[in-house]
């Protein structure tokens, strides 16, 4: 394996920003065919990598790694203090209509469906507090991985999740009634084939760097 299969967007003696491809594992599953992932691929190259936060496998985008556990513990410390500004695009099925640039909310308490794990669901009695904001984008979808036909009943849309629930925009999704396309766990049969895979990348991040303390950002592009 060389550096150049991974797409490093930022490194230091700190952190490592990379940007994870769609159907790469975070993390290790279990069993032996679920070892290759983003985490093994890294600390190939960067023997001190250690996991600060993930992204769903189907899910595409911004990832951070820590140099060390000095630097683990300050930057995870940072995500559940929600210090860290995350943005992500999703495309989501049907025609969302909100007027101007303010954000909208969904605050809805989310726990894991036991009967059908990994799943999530709404539930109001045992769920863990759960909000995102999510407002239409403004970018333009060139290169959309849906036909034109399909493009004619979906709304793009920015997206900042303020808690950290796993599946959370996916389930919070679902639950607006605008189902993320390809979205194998949440979506129906026919949004999920409006798109070969899962229209969702994390485009952003904000945080403080752990040793300088200043702000820093980083972006990237969706690749739909």
């Amino acid at each position: 394996m060389s550096s150049s299969e991974l797409q490093v967007v930022y490194q230091d003696d700190a952190l490592l920003v990379l940007d994870k491809p769609a159907g790469l594992l975070s993390v290790p599953g279990r069993g032996d065919d679920k070892q290759d992932c983003l985490s093994a691929r890294v600390q190939w190259q960067f023997a001190d990598a250690l996991i600060v936060h993930r992204l769903d496998m189907a899910t595409s985008g911004l990832m951070i790694m820590a140099r060390g556990i000095a630097n683990q513990r300050m930057l995870s410390n940072a995500f559940a203090s929600r210090e860290v500004v995350k943005r992500y695009i999703a495309v989501v099925d049907g025609l969302i209509s909100c007027q101007g640039e303010d954000w909208n909310e969904i605050n809805l308490p989310i726990a894991v469906d036991w009967p059908n794990r990994p799943l999530r669901i709404i539930d109001t009695t045992r769920g863990k507090p759960s909000l995102t904001r999510w407002r239409k984008s403004e970018l333009e979808t060139p290169r959309l991985a849906i036909d034109v036909q399909k493009q004619a009943n979906t709304t793009r849309l920015e997206l900042e999740p303020l808690t950290g629930r796993s599946h959370q925009l996916r389930v919070h999704l679902k639950a607006l009634g605008h189902p993320i396309l390809g979205d194998a766990l949440y979506a129906r049969p026919e949004v999920q084939s409006k798109s070969d895979r899962l229209l969702l990348h994390a485009v952003g991040l904000t945080l403080y760097h752990p040793v300088t303390g200043e702000p820093i950002a980083f972006q990237s592009a969706p690749p739909f």
